[in-house]
């Protein structure tokens, strides 16, 4: 029995979409075309309470204290502050973008459990440039955080774009927030930027019974001082829809890249890409310059705190690719991206 057939057995109705089947939605969940679905119960029951995971220390400070950012970044200059995690500031063309952003103290349902954040955000709040554009890539709750979009829409009223099925749950914090919902393949003009939500390997979930639901994606962005590639979260998945965007936009001035978050690899392959496979990917997508993010602000997985950086520095030395072309940014660094190719 499909997917499909065993919904409209159980008569499971989704309450995010409603829309025609295509090439990644049955009718009722999102899917990723060939690739590897989220795994059950029984397997996370098996990772939880398995052993392995790697103590962080009590307390992480940044190498960096928290920045204020300029009001605004002209020119054909690309800055990108880290906030943490997958939260950037990207401050290109005049324009001024979030992607994923959470300012909370927990990436969960509950304000008193879950992933406790270890390190302060890179910026205050209240000391963030008038924000234009926020990127919400997916609805887990280290990506949307609806406490910190309701404020962000009450401060800067941004133009917030995200993949389907999700504004129903921002609009719920935000009732009267400016929402862009689009499919894979789809784009919006934001200020002069192109904004084009392009596939990623991922899942969506909020709770027990909505997985899959809502759609994930990753974003492209096309600006007057070069092509941005975000991606939230991804699995590698043979690395096929990076090298499916380097042949359809040709490479990237700068790529935002997750590469922590990935032990362990039984459990976490077909969701999350570990460093080897960042590096692979930013060669598949041609991106000169890649900002490292999702590493060291909560501890999701088993990996100890630095392992994504070690890791990532002995993958690009491996392949003699300069490690200031993919830094591992920490919350309040500012990486001011090369006008020229390397």
């Amino acid at each position: 029995m499909t997917t499909k057939e065993w919904a409209k057995t159980l008569r499971i109705k989704n309450p995010y979409y409603q829309g025609p089947a295509t090439d990644h939605f049955d009718g009722t969940y999102f899917f990723n075309p060939g690739g590897i679905p989220p795994l059950g119960l029984p397997d996370l029951l098996r990772w939880q309470f398995g052993g392995g995971r790697i103590a962080w220390p009590k307390t992480v400070t940044s190498p960096f204290k928290p920045t204020k950012p300029a009001r605004r970044v002209d020119g054909g200059d690309i800055r990108v502050t880290m906030v943490g995690h997958a939260s950037l500031l990207v401050q290109v063309a005049g324009i001024n973008i979030l992607t994923d952003p959470v300012w909370s103290e927990r990436v969960s349902p509950f304000s008193f459990a879950g992933p406790k954040r270890f390190v302060a955000p890179g910026i205050e709040f209240t000391d963030l440039p008038p924000i234009d554009l926020v990127l919400v890539t997916h609805n887990h709750y280290d990506h949307m955080d609806l406490a910190t979009l309701k404020a962000l829409d009450q401060a800067h009223k941004p133009q917030i774009v995200t993949p389907l099925g999700n504004d129903g749950l921002i609009r719920h914090a935000a009732p009267e927030a400016r929402i862009a919902v689009l499919d894979w393949g789809q784009d919006i003009s934001v200020a002069g930027i192109r904004v084009i939500a392009e596939p990623c390997h991922h899942w969506s979930a909020r709770g027990t019974f909505d997985r899959r639901m809502a759609l994930w994606s990753a974003f492209v962005l096309e600006t007057p001082a070069g092509r941005i590639y975000h991606i939230g979260d991804t699995g590698f998945h043979d690395g096929i829809n990076y090298r499916a965007v380097g042949e359809k936009y040709g490479g990237f001035r700068l790529a935002l890249l997750p590469f922590g978050a990935y032990e362990p690899r039984w459990f976490m392959r077909g969701q999350h890409q570990n460093p080897e496979e960042a590096v692979e990917g930013m060669l598949l997508c041609g991106a000169d310059y890649v900002a490292g993010h999702h590493w060291g602000t909560f501890q999701l997985t088993d990996e100890g705190i630095r392992q994504p950086v070690e890791a990532l520095h002995a993958a690009l030395d491996e392949r003699n690719i300069a490690r200031e072309r993919f830094p591992p940014l920490s919350p309040g660094e500012v990486f001011e991206v090369p006008t020229s190719s390397p």
